[in-house]
C-alpha cells in the first residue's frame, strides 16, 4: 500500500534530516493530527517521497519506536502506538521522578536497550509450545525449569567461568527478586548490614534500605571496591559489580579480588556478585571471568536477561552454595510459585541452539560501535573530558573537568532536549570535585550519540 504523509524537510538546515522527520512526527502526534493506530508510509516509500536516503528514515523511525511514539509489526508496517503516556516515568528501581520527552534519552537502564531478537525468540517459543506436554502447564518447579537450569550451568561455565551445576541454580524474576530474597535470608544468618559500592545503583540502595537492611556505602576506585574501607565498615556481606562496575565501568583487579576473598573468609561473610551485563565485553584482550569462580563457597552469583535481552522478560538467575540455596528457596516459597514456564523454556532453547550466542555477538558489535561513536564525539566536542572504564556493557562513565558545575550542565543539556544523569545521582555521598555524566549509549543510532554529545558541548561551561 503506497501511503503518503504531509511531511517536508529543509535541506541545508542545521537540524539533521533524521531529526526533522522525528520532530515533525512527534509534533503531529502531540497535537492530535496523527491518531493512535495510524499507519505511516514504509521507510522506502517515505525516503522516495522526500528524496532522501532510506537510512535517514529508518533511523528516524527506529528512534521513534525506541521512544514509544511508533510501533512496528511484521506485515502491518509502522503505526502510531495505540496508547501514549503523556508523562513517561523512570523505571521504579531507578527513581520515580516524572521526566519530559526529549530528543535523546541518555539514561542507562530501563527501556534503553538495543533491539530484542524477535525472530529468534518467536522461533524458539513456537518450538517450545509445539513440544509442550501436560507437565508444562502445571505450576513450575520453584527453582526453575530443569532444562533452563542445565543450559544456564553450561553457558555460565563456558562464558563466565562460573563453577556451578543445575542443582545450584535458581531462576528468578530478574535481579530485583534475587535481591529481595537475599534481603530476607541474610538476617537469618545474623547479617543485618550490607556494604554497597559508592557510586552505585541508586535504586538498589533505596530498595535495600526499604527492605530493612542497614546499608553502608564503600568507596570504589579504578580497581574496584576498596577492601580496606570494607573491612572498616563492619559489614559481613557486600554487593559488588566486579566485571563492569556500575556506573564507573571499572573492572576489579586481581589484587582486589584476592583481598575480597580474604575479607569474606576472615569475617565469615558473603559476597553478592551482580553480573548485570555479563557477556557484553568488547574491550581488547581477554574478558574477566566471574568473581564466583575464585570463591564459590562465599559468593552468591546473580545474572539477568535485562541487559542481554529485555528487562520486560523479568528473567534472572542465581547460583549459590547448597546451604544458602536452600534458604533462598524457602524464602521464595513464601512469595510466589515460580517463574513463568514458557519464557524459561524459550531461553533454554535459545541457549541450546546457539542463537543466544549469535545474538550476543551482534549485541557486542552494536554496543562497541556506539561506544566508539561516543569516544569520537567526546574527543570532538568535549575537549578535556575523558570516557573512563572498560569497553563493556551498554553505558559509559564520562569524567568532566574538576571545576565543572555538574548540576548546571545537566539542566542546560535538558533544555537542549537531551536527558542525561550526572554522576552525583549515583553517589551516596556525592563528591564536589569529581563531576561526571553517566551515558547510556548502545540503544542510540550513531548519529544520535554524536548529536547528543554535540549538545553537551554546545552548553558546556569549562
Amino acid at each position: 500500500m503506497a501511503l503518503h504523509i504531509a511531511l517536508e524537510v529543509v535541506r541545508g538546515s542545521s537540524v539533521s534530516l533524521t531529526s526533522q522527520i522525528q520532530e515533525f512526527i512527534k509534533r503531529e502526534i502531540s497535537e492530535g493530527a496523527l491518531h493512535p493506530g495510524t499507519r505511516l508510509p514504509s521507510s522506502r516509500r517515505l525516503a522516495g517521497d522526500l528524496d532522501v536516503s532510506r537510512s535517514v528514515v529508518v533511523e528516524a523511525y527506529g528512534q521513534l519506536v525506541a521512544e514509544g511514539y511508533l510501533e512496528t509489526a511484521h506485515g502491518s508496517g509502522t503505526k502510531v502506538v495505540g496508547h501514549l503516556d503523556a508523562d513517561p516515568v523512570v523505571p521504579a528501581l531507578l527513581d520515580e521522578q516524572q521526566v519530559p520527552q526529549v530528543r535523546w534519552d541518555l539514561r542507562p537502564g530501563g527501556g534503553n536497550t538495543p533491539a530484542f531478537p524477535r525472530r529468534e525468540w518467536l522461533r524458539c517459543y513456537q518450538r517450545v509450545l509445539q513440544a509442550a506436554d501436560l507437565s508444562h502447564h502445571r505450576y513450575p518447579p520453584l527453582a526453575g525449569e530443569p532444562l533452563l537450569r542445565r543450559e544456564l550451568s553450561r553457558y555460565l561455565g563456558r562464558v563466565r567461568g562460573v563453577r556451578t551445576s543445575p542443582e545450584l541454580i535458581i531462576v528468578v524474576a530478574g535481579f530485583a527478586q534475587a535481591l529481595g530474597l537475599l534481603c530476607a535470608v541474610l538476617p537469618t544468618l545474623g547479617i543485618r548490614t550490607l556494604a554497597i559500592e559508592d557510586p552505585g545503583h541508586p535504586g538498589q540502595r533505596q530498595f535495600l534500605q526499604e527492605s530493612g537492611l542497614r546499608v553502608v556505602p564503600v568507596p570504589v576506585d579504578g580497581e574496584g571496591i576498596d577492601v580496606e574501607a570494607l573491612t572498616s565498615s563492619g559489614a559481613r556481606a557486600a554487593l559488588v559489580t566486579p566485571t563492569h562496575q556500575f556506573p564507573t565501568g571499572a573492572t576489579m583487579s586481581e589484587g582486589r579480588r584476592e583481598a575480597l576473598a580474604r575479607w569474606a573468609r576472615d569475617v565469615d561473610g558473603w559476597v553478592i556478585e551482580d553480573d548485570y551485563d555479563g557477556g557484553l565485553w568488547y574491550e581488547r584482550g581477554s574478558r574477566p571471568l566471574a568473581l564466583q569462580r575464585t570463591m564459590p563457597d562465599r559468593v552468591v552469583y546473580a545474572g539477568t536477561a535485562s541487559k542481554l535481552l529485555s528487562p520486560g522478560l523479568r528473567l534472572g538467575w542465581l547460583t549459590a552454595p547448597e546451604a544458602m540455596l536452600e534458604l533462598l528457596l524457602r524464602a521464595r516459597a513464601r512469595h510466589d510459585l515460580g517463574t513463568e514456564v514458557f519464557t524459561q523454556l524459550t531461553l533454554a532453547e535459545l541457549l541450546r541452539t546457539g542463537l543466544f550466542d549469535r545474538h550476543l555477538r551482534r549485541l557486542n558489535t552494536l554496543a562497541h560501535s556506539r561506544r566508539d561513536a561516543l569516544d569520537e564525539a567526546v574527543r570532538k566536542y568535549l575537549p578535556g573530558v575523558a570516557v573512563i572504564g572498560s569497553g563493556a556493557g551498554l553505558h559509559a562513565y564520562v569524567q568532566l573537568p574538576r571545576l565543572t558545575d555538574e548540576a548546571a550542565l545537566v539542566a542546560a543539556v535538558l533544555r537542549g532536549s537531551v536527558l542525561v544523569r550526572g554522576g552525583a545521582a549515583f553517589h551516596a555521598r556525592p563528591p564536589r570535585d569529581a563531576p561526571a555524566l553517566v551515558v547510556g549509549h548502545a540503544h542510540l543510532p550513531r548519529s544520535g550519540v554524536e548529536d547528543a554529545i554535540r549538545t553537551v558541548g554546545a552548553v558546556r561551561r569549562w
